[in-house]
Parts: structure tokens; sequence; C-alpha cells
């Protein structure tokens, strides 16, 4: 999914259609307490905002998530959501 809210994130139009798809699954994890879908749409949304400069919008939304888990921290999921939640503490610095 990563990828192509990549691609999507380049034309305004798509980021829209992007964000509201990923908001969308996050909904639906939520609903479902699928932490792990749901982990992986934060992820999603949180990247997105983080390239539109909403570095404090990604960090608030994902750092509860991932404070949620209590094992599995050598899963890529929850590896990608540490290294995205460092990455944007320092972007959150430089600002």
């Amino acid at each position: 999914m990563n990828q192509a809210v990549l691609h999507l994130a380049h034309a305004p139009a798509a980021q829209v259609e992007a964000e509201a798809t990923l908001r969308h699954a996050l909904e639906v994890a939520r609903h479902q307490e699928a932490k792990s879908l749901e982990l992986r749409a934060a992820v999603s949304l949180s990247r997105l905002w983080q390239q539109q400069g909403k570095h404090t919008a990604a960090h608030e939304l994902l750092a509860p998530l991932y404070g949620w888990f209590t094992e599995g921290f050598d899963t890529a999921d929850l590896q990608e959501a540490k290294a995205l939640l460092e990455k944007l503490a320092g972007e959150d610095h430089r600002a």
C-alpha cells in the first residue's frame, strides 16, 4: 500500500483521494478491532502526511497506535512504524 500512496501523493487531487481512502481503511480496521491492519493504514497515512509537511499530525496518529503493541517488535510492520516515528520526531525538532 505504501508504494501506491507514494505514487498517488505527487498530484494534489490524488492526495485528497489517497487520504480519504486511508482514513476509510483506518475506520474499517478500528471497527474490526484489527490492530495490525490499523497500524498499516496509519503508517501509510502518516507517510502521506509526512510528504505534506504534517509531521506533528502524522506522529500523533502513529505514536499511540505503536504504543498499544506489547510484543512483535521484530515484525516488519512494527519496525517500519518505529522508523517512521523516529524520523517524524526528528522532523518535528527541525520545524
